[in-house]
């Protein structure tokens, strides 16, 4: 298992390093597009975003609609002992470049149990399968940040279209994706319909 994951994880990472500083752009714009127009995401009251790094899917455009739109905007921070919390950012100025250069809140409001209550946590992944599974960097660092949450928050991967593969090789404890948005579509996990087809 270990061994196909870890296959997996080089020969995706290394396609997204490839990516030309043009597709990264149009893409990402087409993805946050998409969201913006996303029901789960409009109905949500709190987002949690992660910031990008090696040509992840930019999520700028979307945490500058949930300030705008005064929804709860939480991102992870990596404490000293590598522990994780969910901290709000009420704006783009509060994220700074943490321990590995990653933009991280500066400031210290913990999401609280009030604060899931209609959330929704976008996820940054590796690959993707139509069943929901996930594949990330193998560090952890965002299965753990979702596990803090109680609540059961919706979970959407936002992912280029050749990040989509046929299956993900899961552990009995990996959370299942609810939706995964690419340029090109939006795929419901748990609808066996949209599997081989697209949602506008």
């Amino acid at each position: 298992m270990g061994e196909k994951k870890q296959t997996l994880r080089t020969a995706a990472l290394a396609r997204r390093n490839s990516l030309a500083p043009a597709e990264v752009a149009l893409w990402a714009r087409l993805i946050q597009e998409r969201i913006l127009r996303f029901s789960p995401y409009l109905l949500c009251r709190s987002v949690a975003l992660y910031s990008p790094v090696e040509n992840e899917v930019a999520t700028d455009r979307i945490r500058d609609h949930a300030l705008r739109s005064q929804k709860k905007l939480f991102y992870p921070k990596l404490g000293e002992r590598d522990d994780l919390a969910m901290v709000r950012v009420e704006s783009a100025e509060e994220l700074k470049p943490g321990r590995y250069g990653i933009l991280e809140p500066t400031g210290e409001k913990i999401m609280t149990k009030e604060d899931q209550e209609a959330l929704v946590v976008f996820v940054p992944g590796l690959a993707f399968d139509r069943q929901g599974n996930r594949l990330g960097r193998g560090k952890g660092w965002y299965d753990r940040a979702v596990e803090l949450l109680e609540r059961g928050p919706g979970l959407i991967a936002l992912a280029y279209e050749f990040q989509i593969v046929d299956q993900v090789p899961t552990e009995k404890w990996d959370r299942k994706i609810h939706y995964i948005i690419t340029e090109r579509r939006i795929i419901d996990c748990g609808d066996v319909s949209s599997r081989t087809g697209a949602i506008p």
